[in-house]
């Protein structure tokens, strides 16, 4: 039978205990054995540690010789021990019935390679490892320092650490005193009999007293608290693993969610703005659309740049959230539907093919409202000075007064009458200017169109009508004229010559006050030469005004040499000398005011060259550094000489020059909108147009992003999948090979000549297989992703749903379902929580309520069922 001096060696069963037995020491303390104080704290050690085996069948023994007699508890203590069926015992109570069952204990324990006898080199190493344990456990606790398995334990601080250090809520430590050993002992083997199920095996009042407590004694007591805590350890163990899993699924789950929000926010805002943009229907005045104009240059300047960065910074989250499920062994993300990166960058195309053209058509629109309003004022002009013209005649001509006159105011009826249509003859022009300046104003669809027509249709009804009574004048006049034979010729000639002039000085004061748009000095110039031209007119004009003043004068001559009044009218004209002078003076005054207005024009298009040319030079120089840029990325990005952190610190250089080169981007934008608020429309000095540069802009911005991004996720792959530096660099290097359009992807021959490059030896289905994995949508096109996914798959080192599920399993203690105080206890609040919420109910047969399934939900994080 083994005795309490032996040493410990464990045994491992089918259920799972350890247990320990002791084999004798080479030397025996001869003084110790002859104690009897020392061997009767051995029965009481052995006995209690073989009550705490014999409590789980429901029985005990009181005294070693006496109970294990007939060897029935004896083949009892084994069966508890091992978890096995011994021989049916001998029920007989003979003396050779006893030693039979005892026999048949001995034989199991021999079978099962357990020594008796002397101490070997595995029961030392159980030693030494037990006193590692012991001594880990209590390194932190002050006034603890154990040595050894005896008066290292005399205080009672060791036993009370150990328990402090598994369960610290069954004392407090801090409050216990090295100087009362009794109570220090007796606390720890009160609390490790009612709480931990570790039956007191020791007396406090034996340790105390004894200046070397017996080892193998203590030996026997901690083996019970190692089995007591290990339990907790592994528990400890796989909690940890669990929140690990737990925490990478969190924070996949906010990266999936604020993708979503992202996804809607930016879908909505193109939603919102498409229509805005597709919207082409003109407003009817210039400052209307001005302010249409101005809306648009604040969307491409204000609102439109930060949703671009959202765009790209959308993409690059996506990427990173891909890379990061793919690295971690999870199912990719497919966002919700309508959500997708292909269905942004669809509405975002959409958006840009809304956007396009829409400045140009609002430009178009506001010139021809421009244009509108010139040709409206002219029309409103032309029409006033015609009306004012035409106002009284349709009286005048509709009079019959030649029924009552004298010969000689028949004759002057005639007279006057000639001169007239003369006229309106001279007045035709006028009204074919009015009535083609209104077509126009129709074809060009001006706003008041209707009150432009019906005034028209006046003015023509009226000229016809005019027409029409003075052929009917003119007949009954030459009807009266065979009686008449005097006629004023001074009258008559004054009048035929007045009309004319006064309708040329009426011309010349509407050329004059005509207003006029340019766009180029050589419009100005072309203005400023016609009206040299009309000033060279002058003097002959003046000419004129001169004779026509002197027939007048000749009249009053006349008149005063034949007793004439001074006062007599003309009876052939209603112009005056006096209205001649007054328009005479009228035209003087208009030449130099029109010479003024040219030449301020002349200095407007001078000033608008220069806003011209300080744009071309800007743009001339932001053109091609942009494309510079462009191919010092492209450069980077191909690089494989150094280190993937080189060319992301390169990268970063490179995006803070592009950052700190903002100032001039928004210098030229502001010399732009100088140029539209002058209504400069065209620029031959350079071939650089504003949306050009945007556009090169934000493509130079969202390129610098997305190929960092690329170099991070190239990085985080290097890193989780541990290739090295050089490993990452043949691999870039074999891929720029046989990238032979250097459009960042391999086509699928050139795929496997890389592959045998490599050292593999392909055949039809081996390489169909390996495609599958690199090009599953089969778009022929092998990425640089796909290629280092490829060579590194063999060698990922990540969690999988069934060392998941193995984890759930010791904390559920073998159990196929786990309880809600159980996931509470054993993992911290939020994981506890988060396994809650999304554990399925288990569906099992004898579960209680509330026991959830830790399987489906393990399997469920990778993607191999769903919930």
């Amino acid at each position: 039978m083994m005795t309490m001096t032996q040493m410990e060696t464990t045994v491992h069963y089918d259920n799972g205990y350890e247990e320990v037995y002791m084999t004798q020491e080479e030397e025996w303390d001869r003084d110790m054995l002859l104690d009897p104080a020392w061997e009767q704290q051995q029965r009481k050690t052995f006995t209690a540690w073989c009550n705490s085996h014999l409590r789980k069948a429901g029985t005990q023994i009181e005294n070693i010789e006496e109970d294990f007699r007939n060897g029935l508890k004896l083949m009892l203590l084994l069966e508890v021990i091992s978890g096995e069926r011994l021989p049916k015992p001998d029920r007989g109570k003979m003396r050779f019935h006893k030693i039979a069952n005892v026999n048949k204990a001995l034989d199991y324990i021999t079978s099962k390679g357990v020594k008796l006898v002397s101490i070997g080199a595995e029961e030392t190493s159980a030693k030494e490892g037990l006193l590692l344990w012991c001594q880990r456990k209590t390194a932190p606790y002050r006034n603890v320092n154990v040595q050894n398995f005896h008066v290292s334990w005399k205080d009672g601080l060791a036993f009370c650490a150990l328990i402090h250090r598994h369960r610290p809520d069954l004392l407090d430590y801090s409050k216990l005193n090295k100087d009362d050993p009794l109570g220090n002992l007796n606390l720890a083997f009160d609390i490790a009999e009612k709480h931990l199920d570790i039956p007191k095996m020791l007396d406090a009042e034996d340790i105390i007293n004894t200046p070397k407590p017996d080892e193998r004694a203590i030996m026997t007591y901690m083996s019970c608290f190692y089995h007591a805590f290990a339990g907790a350890e592994q528990a400890e163990t796989a909690a940890n693993r669990i929140c690990k899993v737990l925490g990478v699924n969190q924070e996949n789950e906010k990266m999936m969610e604020e993708y979503e929000r992202l996804a809607s926010e930016l879908l909505e805002w193109i939603r919102r703005t498409t229509p805005w943009l597709e919207n082409r229907t003109p407003e009817k005045t210039m400052a209307e659309m001005q302010r249409k104009l101005e809306d648009f240059r604040d969307y491409r300047r204000q609102h439109k740049p930060p949703k671009v960065q959202e765009k790209c910074q959308l993409e690059i989250n996506f990427n990173t959230l891909q890379t990061k499920l793919r690295i971690s062994n999870r199912p990719a993300f497919m966002p919700s539907e309508g959500k997708m990166v292909s269905d942004i960058a669809g509405a975002w195309q959409g958006l840009e093919q809304a956007e396009k053209g829409y400045e140009e058509w609002l430009l178009t629109e506001i010139r021809r409202l421009e244009r509108l309003d010139h040709l409206a004022e002219k029309f409103r002009q032309k029409a006033t000075n015609h009306e004012n013209w035409a106002s009284g005649k349709e009286l005048v001509l509709s009079l019959k007064d030649y029924e009552t006159a004298t010969l000689t105011e028949i004759r002057a009826m005639l007279r006057k009458h000639e001169a007239f249509e003369s006229d309106l003859a001279a007045h035709q022009d006028r009204v074919e200017q009015i009535a083609a300046i209104a077509q126009e104003l129709n074809e060009l669809d001006y706003h008041d169109v209707a009150s432009v027509n019906m005034r028209c249709q006046s003015i023509c009804d009226l000229w016809d009508k005019l027409g029409t009574l003075t052929q009917k004048r003119r007949e009954a006049l030459e009807r009266t004229d065979k009686l008449l034979e005097t006629i004023d010729q001074l009258f008559l000639e004054f009048a035929k010559r007045s009309a004319p002039f006064n309708n040329w000085m009426e011309g010349a004061m509407e050329d004059l006050q005509d207003m006029f748009i340019v766009h180029t000095i050589e419009e100005v110039q072309s203005l400023i030469a016609a009206h040299e031209q009309f000033k060279a007119t002058l003097p002959e004009a003046d000419a004129e005004r001169q004779a026509i003043l002197g027939i007048h004068n000749e009249v009053q001559k006349i008149s005063q040499s034949y007793g004439i009044k001074a006062n007599i009218l003309n009876p052939y004209s209603t112009i005056t000398t006096e209205e001649l002078l007054n328009k005479w003076d009228k035209v003087k005054k208009l030449v130099p005011q029109r010479d003024s207005a040219l030449q301020e024009e002349m200095a407007r298009q001078h000033s608008h060259e220069r806003l011209r040319r300080q744009f071309a030079a800007q743009a001339n120089l932001i053109g091609p550094w942009i494309q510079t840029r462009m191919e010092e990325i492209g450069r980077c990005s191909l690089a494989i000489g150094g280190t993937l952190e080189d060319q992301m610190t390169q990268l970063k250089q490179c995006e803070h020059v592009i950052v700190a080169y903002k100032p001039n981007i928004d210098k030229l934008e502001g010399d732009h909108q100088l140029i539209q608020e002058s209504l400069v429309f065209d620029n031959k000095h350079t071939n650089y147009s504003m949306e050009h540069l945007r556009v090169g802009w934000e493509l130079l911005l969202t390129t610098i992003a997305r190929t960092i991004n690329e170099i991070e996720t190239h990085i985080l792959t290097r890193d989780a999948k541990g290739i090295s530096q050089q490993q990452m660099n043949e691999f870039r290097s074999s891929f720029n090979h046989f990238d032979r359009k250097k459009n960042g992807a391999m086509e699928t021959d050139d795929f496997r000549a890389c592959l045998i490059s490599m050292g593999y030896d392909l055949g039809e289905v081996e390489f169909a297989r390996i495609m599958m994995l690199v090009d599953p949508s089969a778009t022929g096109l092998v990425s640089f992703q796909s290629f280092i996914d490829f060579m590194t798959r063999e060698t990922a080192d990540t969690d999988t749903a069934e060392q998941v599920v193995a984890s759930f399993r010791i904390l559920a203690t073998d159990k196929p379902y786990i309880l809600v105080e159980e996931l509470r206890r054993e993992l911290p609040p939020e994981q506890a929580e988060y396994c809650i919420s999304r554990m399925p109910p288990y569906k099992g047969h004898g579960a209680p309520p509330g026991a959830l399934d830790y399987t489906a939900f393990s399997t469920a994080l990778y993607g191999e069922s769903d919930l």
